[in-house]
């Protein structure tokens, strides 16, 4: 989480100048028996009535992975969404994001049921002096390549959204107390945050284990 999947999803609409359309999964469901594939079925004509067109499914996992007190809906509603996918789409280019891609059922995931599958591991010591720059330049907080190499340097398993809230906090804490913001304040913040990668390092390990072989580095 907090890699940019969701920021990066939308670009392939830029790049081909087709406007982005986002299918909300949980929208569909419903109570009614048969409700639910009879919505979706309806969101993806309303799809394929805009095309061409980028669609954004995000956090697919949420409502695809199967589950046991819902009588059934989320494998059929799977079923239809993987029927449509076997059938011709013509100008439908299609982008999804998960979260735990562990939740995904295997039909979904297995070969050809999308061209590619990218994986957005954490950001790299290079990258992580990007985004730090960025955000820091958006609040108004000059730091000078030195600075953003040694922040690098000390932020090893963070997201690109931890490295914000860093950014963040060092600001609230600067007005807080007076203190002018810069690079010794964010690195502060950096040093008294645990990055979700340190928390949950036995799940991140797991799916870099899932992703080597199966997946293509999205860097």
């Amino acid at each position: 989480q907090g890699c940019g999947k969701s920021s990066a999803a939308p670009a392939p609409g830029g790049l081909l100048g087709r406007p982005l359309v986002r299918l909300d999964f949980a929208g569909p469901y419903s109570k009614g028996q048969g409700e639910s594939e009879k919505n979706l079925r309806e969101s993806l004509r309303t799809a394929q009535s805009l095309a061409p067109c980028v669609l954004w499914i995000d956090e697919i996992e949420k409502s695809l992975a199967s589950g046991d007190g819902d009588s059934g809906v989320s494998r059929r509603v799977l079923g239809t969404f993987l029927t449509w996918l076997a059938e011709p789409r013509p100008g439908v280019f299609i982008v999804a994001t998960a979260n735990d891609i562990g939740a995904l059922p295997p039909e979904l995931v297995r070969k050809g049921r999308f061209d590619e599958i990218f994986f957005v591991d954490l950001p790299d010591r290079a990258a992580r002096a990007q985004i730090l720059g960025i955000h820091a330049r958006r609040r108004g907080i000059m730091l000078t390549e030195a600075e953003l190499d040694q922040l690098a340097r000390r932020s090893e398993g963070f997201s690109g959204a931890e490295l914000e809230q860093a950014v963040v906090a060092a600001l609230y804490s600067a007005h807080a107390h007076g203190l002018p913001v810069g690079a010794a304040l964010i690195a502060r913040e950096l040093q008294a945050t645990r990055p979700l990668a340190v928390v949950m390092a036995e799940e991140v390990g797991a799916l870099r284990a899932w992703a080597s072989g199966r997946t293509v580095p999205a860097d």
